[in-house]
């Protein structure tokens, strides 16, 4: 008597038989798989992040939205219940955000700030990694970390250290100023606060940004130096014709980073502000911001005011990195 044939699908476990006829031994049924828990199994992995992202980004996102829309309508002289209520107001609080020439002062503050400080960290930023990058380069490790340093220091200790250093009465370098018979610059007043805040900046950015730009350079293959320097090219023009263009996307990313902390550079101002009664409460744009929601209690504009300063960031990123992508396309063509 001879078995019924078994599908390759029927038999999980196949062993000879003592004659050698090799016909299967033991037949074990298979399990039929779900498909649906595995395909679905990485979305269960997303929902914690998915969760905390809803929590703490959007819905306040979309709270600060809601509250812009809205105004507080005060009847009578204000007191009692029910004297206040919130009511709905449009766009108008915006109206007023365009209106207010204080944050456009706080904005023209910033752009200015900027000027200074993005291109001075960026600069120094791209030569400390472009030297660090030489093969003569002594204690590279050690110059790295050296560099890199201040960026891990709280901006709020930064700034409050710089803060005391810039007055008169403790600084030892106004000491050693007057010492000298040198003269000794208000570094709290009119044009020097830019300089005072964009030395803090500088000294604290640097170092991220260089380490960004140094990834980058030890990213490039040796072999194209090597062929570069059989050509005769010296150090400078491979840094010059080699380096720097390969790491331009770097760089524009390093400018998009410092261009949002530019708009949105509050720690240093707002440390410095009880040191000095020349610094208005509306210095920067989220200066502005905070000095409506909380020192004149409305919330309600200051979120308005929120949500324009986003929406121009966004806009602004967008803008330089269309221009962006666009000439790197035509360099690539």
């Amino acid at each position: 008597m001879t078995s019924a044939p078994l599908k390759g699908s029927d038999l999980t476990e196949v062993g000879p038989l003592a004659d050698g006829t090799g016909t299967a031994q033991s037949v074990r049924p298979s399990r039929p798989r779900r498909r649906g828990r595995g395909r679905s199994a990485p979305y269960w992995f997303l929902v914690p992040t998915l969760t905390l992202f809803a929590a703490f980004t959007v819905v306040p996102i979309g709270y600060a939205i809601w509250l812009s829309l809205h105004r507080v309508q005060v009847k009578g002289i204000g007191l009692g219940k029910g004297a206040r209520s919130q009511v709905w107001n449009g766009i108008g609080n915006y109206t007023d955000v365009l209106k207010d020439s204080e944050f456009g002062h706080s904005v023209l503050r910033a752009f200015g700030y900027g000027l200074i400080v993005i291109p001075t960290m960026l600069g120094l930023a791209l030569l400390f990694a472009l030297m660090l990058d030489t093969p003569k380069a002594r204690s590279a490790p050690f110059a790295r970390l050296m560099i890199f340093l201040p960026y891990a220091v709280p901006g709020i200790i930064a700034a409050l250290m710089w803060g005391f250093l810039y007055l008169p009465d403790v600084s030892p370098f106004y000491y050693l100023l007057d010492r000298f018979g040198l003269p000794q610059p208000d570094l709290f007043d009119g044009g020097n606060l830019y300089l005072s805040f964009a030395n803090i900046a500088v000294w604290g950015g640097t170092g991220f940004n260089m380490i960004v730009i140094y990834t980058a350079l030890r990213a490039i293959p040796p072999d194209i130096y090597e062929a570069a320097r059989i050509d005769g090219a010296s150090n400078l023009n491979i840094a010059l014709r080699i380096k720097i263009p390969i790491v331009m996307p770097s760089l524009v990313l390093t400018f998009f980073f410092s261009v949002i902390a530019t708009l949105q550079v509050f720690t240093e101002p707002m440390a410095l502000k009880p040191l000095t009664n020349g610094l208005p409460s509306s210095w920067s744009p989220l200066m502005a911001i905070y000095d409506k929601a909380f020192l004149q209690s409305d919330i309600y504009g200051a979120s308005a005011t929120a949500v324009v300063l986003a929406l121009a960031t966004f806009v602004l990123s967008f803008t330089l990195l269309r221009i962006s992508d666009r000439y790197t396309r035509e360099d690539r063509a």
